[in-house]
């Protein structure tokens, strides 16, 4: 049966001339895409949401650009590509996904380019933020330096995470791997990819870096294979669907793509190749696969309010609901993969550490 969703106008979308009008169009369907959620294949379903998502944030991008014009700053002096990280880059957003994004910009000589790009990141993020992305309270956006940079300013700092494999530049180094090209000048993207990738290639000790990283994750069976929910505060009961399942399966992803150079973003993609490559046992990855997607439900299940038309969600299932049947089944079985994942990753690094790596 044909999914209601699939005839959503996402096109439409980018038929916006204000941020006003962009905000109200993404209002609208992504009511319809919330109303289908309950019978819908999970997997269409995230797809068409990050479609929306992309048409949404392609179309703020084309209005920055009238609105700089109209400022009198002109069109871009040099060809540039607006990227995404985050759950955008692995094109695995919520309705209620905030902001995740960086420029790379042509090392092409320009007087202007950097006036422009300053101020171009800071009016984008802006602009992303009224049309309902929250603005990133890590900072990883186009209007922060560290994330806008050239083409080889960006190779430069690629260089530094690397030359220094503490906690915070690999996790930077981690975050930079979910990247994708949204709009503007895509060789700028590839370009930027191949060096990242030959930076792995080039440092054995990066890949026990990522796995030192990767490793820690918050406990969520017990020994006795009993879930474990929040013991304090406000959702004291309720259970971490984005930290207790869906980011330790994207984290192990991750982990075993960059191990066997896979350049896919995607977690769904990342795993089937890593099935293709039989990159592990193929009953694990299969596992992971399907553990995925049940965390994807679940994590787009969790309950929603609404704020000025827009959803927004704590990202906790409730008590009432994880240990009703079938969710609590298959809540458990999930994350007793998620512990098999996490344990052969614990073997690769505790075997890297004695190779001195």
């Amino acid at each position: 049966m044909k999914e209601s969703f699939l005839d959503l106008p996402l096109p439409d979308l980018m038929n916006s001339d204000s941020i006003e009008t962009l905000r109200n169009k993404r209002i609208l369907v992504q009511r319809q895409l919330y109303q289908s959620l309950p019978q819908a294949d999970i997997r269409s379903w995230v797809k068409t949401v990050n479609e929306m998502h992309d048409y949404v944030m392609q179309q703020a991008v084309i209005i920055c650009e009238q609105q700089l014009i109209e400022a009198g700053y002109g069109p871009p002096p040099v060809a540039y590509s607006f990227i995404v990280f985050g759950s955008a880059g692995r094109c695995e957003q919520t309705l209620w996904s905030d902001q995740d994004n960086g420029l790379i910009i042509s090392d092409e000589e320009h007087e202007g380019k950097e006036r422009y790009f300053t101020e171009f990141g800071k009016r984008l993020a802006d602009i992303l933020e009224q049309a309902g992305y929250e603005k990133c309270r890590g900072k990883v956006m186009c209007s922060e330096p560290m994330w806008r940079k050239t083409l080889s300013e960006w190779h430069t700092q690629m260089d530094d995470w690397r030359a220094d494999l503490s906690w915070e530049p690999v996790r930077n180094w981690i975050i930079a791997s979910d990247m994708r090209h949204m709009y503007g000048d895509k060789q700028l993207a590839v370009s930027w990819k191949e060096y990242f990738y030959e930076g792995i290639r080039e440092t054995p000790a990066l890949a026990a870096a990522v796995l030192r990283n990767t490793v820690r994750h918050k406990a969520t069976l017990n020994v006795l294979g009993q879930i474990v929910p929040e013991r304090f505060g406000e959702h004291a009961g309720d259970f971490d669907v984005k930290y207790g399942i869906y980011i330790p399966l994207v984290n192990a992803s991750r982990c075993l793509s960059i191990q066997h150079g896979i350049y896919e973003s995607s977690t769904l993609k990342r795993l089937e190749r890593l099935i293709q490559l039989e990159a592990a046992s193929l009953a694990l990855l299969e596992m992971m696969q399907e553990a995925f997607l049940t965390s994807l439900r679940m994590r787009n299940s969790t309950p929603v309010r609404e704020l000025d038309g827009l959803y927004v969600s704590s990202g906790f299932m409730l008590q009432k609901d994880w240990r009703q049947r079938p969710f609590f089944h298959e809540l458990r079985e999930s994350l007793g993969t998620v512990k098999k994942a996490h344990r052969v990753l614990q073997r690769q690094l505790r075997f890297l550490e004695r190779r001195g790596l």
